[in-house]
């Protein structure tokens, strides 16, 4: 059976017909569809370009195929091409195909529309949510309350009509968006065998600077870096002898850079860019002291784990899934730099507590091993088979099942 995935990422397509994705990511995460399905068709936008930047990837070939959907970029873009949009869409899925809404999606929302007209069984895989993406802290932008309300109130929608879902979370999103049908918990962030270190850390000798590091997209400010960098100027106004290394990029790094000047913090404040490499990011997670993630809005962040795999003690915020990664110790509130600095600095001042978090980090990171992660997607997929053989054995006798809308 072949399954219809539905992305809200954007691609690129170059001049000889091959789409492009931002890094490996992609390419790693095809085959966990591929050992349920026969096919994959990926629904998303695709830009044509003449050529692609020098870490994006070929993303379809083999079992893996796409189908393009008007590009655009931001809600007016997304208004003004409606109608093409919806066009494509209602033509895109086919009898025959299973499929799979990877939500919050603006795509997904109206391609639900269609399924749910014509009875189609679909399964979802709930990665994020609106409700703390448009939160006020996050963005600003004119439309930000509408966009927040209509965003969750389509997931809760979404959800509640899906014969199947798989959360990143383990309940988080399930009780802000709960599903119809099979609920299965499974992170979309998986280890190999080869991120998690053997054993603990002990904390490194003095005299030395302290090295935090932080990773992720400067492209918005959600992350919190700008919160990180004041508290590092904070912690370093009472003695505190530290570094920063900001691992990401994006279109507020010189706004950022210009933030560490004001806070005198520019010479203890390294900006590494884009780190393409798993490899590449160990290596910088091995030779820190903390991870430090003070997110405004969070899933179920991929950095964090991939630091308790690597036994590196983690302060965060306590926003999205984090929670349920980090006890409430580690945990500070959203946009605070004062709380920010107090944590790093009890926790860098203990080393006591410092190795304790650093055991508990590598043995909460365990369960996100890849074996056990794909055992469980393995019985939400399942479920999707299943629903949509019996919806097209139904239809091929000639009638079709009545589904109750979602209310």
């Amino acid at each position: 059976m072949t399954l219809v995935l539905v992305l809200e990422q954007r691609f690129e397509r170059t001049r000889d017909g091959r789409v492009w994705g931002p890094g490996p990511f992609f390419t790693a995460v095809w085959p966990r569809y591929l050992e349920a399905f026969d096919r994959l068709r990926v629904l998303a936008r695709i830009r044509d370009v003449r050529s692609v930047a020098p870490d994006w990837q070929v993303a379809d070939g083999g079992a893996v195929s796409f189908t393009p959907v008007p590009y655009y970029v931001g809600p007016w873009q997304y208004l003004k091409r409606l109608p093409r949009i919806a066009v494509a869409l209602s033509r895109t899925v086919r009898p025959e195909d299973a499929v799979i809404l990877r939500v919050p999606s603006t795509i997904a929302d109206l391609l639900e529309r269609f399924l749910r007209q014509r009875g189609h069984p679909y399964g979802v895989e709930v990665v994020g949510d609106p409700y703390e993406v448009f939160a006020p802290e996050v963005m600003r932008h004119p439309l930000r309350p509408l966009l927040r309300g209509w965003g969750t109130h389509r997931l809760r929608r979404v959800c509640a009509g899906a014969d199947a879902a798989l959360y990143v979370t383990d309940r988080i999103l399930q009780q802000r968006y709960p599903c119809g049908g099979t609920c299965v918990t499974a992170s979309n962030v998986e280890l190999p065998a080869d991120a998690l270190v053997p054993q603990p850390r002990r904390m490194p000798a003095a005299p030395r600077p302290r090295v935090l590091v932080t990773l992720g997209t400067l492209e918005q400010l959600y992350k919190g870096t700008d919160v990180l960098i004041d508290a590092v100027g904070e912690c370093r106004r009472r003695g505190l002898d530290l570094r920063l290394i900001v691992g990401g990029d994006g279109k507020y790094r010189p706004a950022l850079e210009q933030r560490a000047r004001r806070v005198g913090a520019a010479d203890c404040i390294e900006f590494r860019g884009h780190i393409a490499s798993r490899e590449a990011v160990r290596a910088l997670l091995d030779d820190a002291d903390l991870f430090v993630l003070p997110s405004r809005t969070e899933g179920l962040p991929r950095a964090v784990i991939e630091a308790m795999a690597r036994a590196l003690p983690c302060v965060a915020t306590d926003v999205g899934g984090i929670p349920e990664l980090l006890p409430p110790e580690d945990l500070v509130p959203p946009g605070d730099p004062v709380a920010l600095a107090d944590r790093i600095g009890e926790l860098l001042g203990d080393p006591a507590r410092w190795e304790r978090t650093s055991a508990r980090n590598l043995q909460n990171a365990r369960p996100y091993r890849e074996e056990i992660l794909q055992a469980r997607r393995a019985e939400f997929y399942a479920c999707v088979l299943e629903r949509t053989a019996a919806w097209q054995q139904s239809a091929r006798r000639g009638y079709t099942e009545v589904r109750t809308p979602a209310t």
